[in-house]
């Protein structure tokens, strides 16, 4: 595909800006033994890092919405206090926003976290002051789908013109999610998604590390 300049990139948060497995995997180990279910090898959790909560806990361990609804309370009981902070920036990525930023490009982030955690680990980081806005899910599930946030984040900033955006993640709901909004997107290999999974779902881009990907945007 022949390269694009975009006004916007739109960002993932968790595999894409941090590395967030830690906290997410143990808050899951969490809530999962508040239903009797032992969990030793946090990597086999790794597949609840990108999509919405809920249907994580439905599609991987089979719960029913009520279940996946306490677990999701559960999650939230020991991420807000612990989870929050066990996140490391991967490396090169400080550098990609900072170069992106200075080429006049708007940087968002567009992520199924809630919002309220987004904004706190970025701040955390330092990393808010790469960001021209900072878009997420709500606790309640009405915004959790990667579409309905990206939505949510060109209607915030009264962005029309979908040629000029472009989604970046590191799994496939990233790419679905920018399909649907009609947007480009590119896939980051250094996350949780590989390859495969990226020419599957149809992503634009495919790009090794956060420095490949600023040579691609800027």
């Amino acid at each position: 595909m022949v390269r694009k300049n975009y006004n916007y990139v739109l960002l993932d948060l968790d595999g894409t800006v941090i590395d967030s497995a830690e906290g997410i995997t143990r808050s899951v180990q969490y809530a999962l033994a508040h239903f009797g279910i032992e969990v030793k090898d946090l990597s086999t959790l790794h597949c609840f890092i990108g999509p919405p909560l809920k249907e994580s806990f439905m599609e991987f361990y089979h719960f029913n919405e009520k279940q996946a609804v306490e677990a999701m309370e559960k999650y939230r009981e020991r991420y807000a206090v612990k989870g929050l902070y066990e996140n490391k920036v991967y490396d090169g990525i400080e550098t990609t926003m900072q170069q992106l930023g200075e080429a006049g490009k708007k940087v968002m982030l567009c992520t199924s976290k809630p919002e309220k955690f987004a904004k706190k680990i970025l701040h955390d980081l330092n990393l808010l002051k790469y960001f021209d806005f900072v878009g997420g899910a709500t606790f309640d599930g009405t915004r959790d789908q990667k579409v309905e946030v990206i939505e949510y984040v060109l209607a915030q900033n009264d962005i029309t013109n979908r040629s000029q955006v472009v989604m970046v993640g590191d799994r496939k709901y990233d790419i679905i999610g920018a399909q649907q909004a009609g947007l480009d997107s590119v896939g980051v290999l250094y996350g949780y998604g590989n390859r495969e999974e990226f020419q599957t779902a149809g992503a634009d881009y495919i790009v090794e590390n956060p420095q490949k990907l600023a040579d691609l945007l800027v």
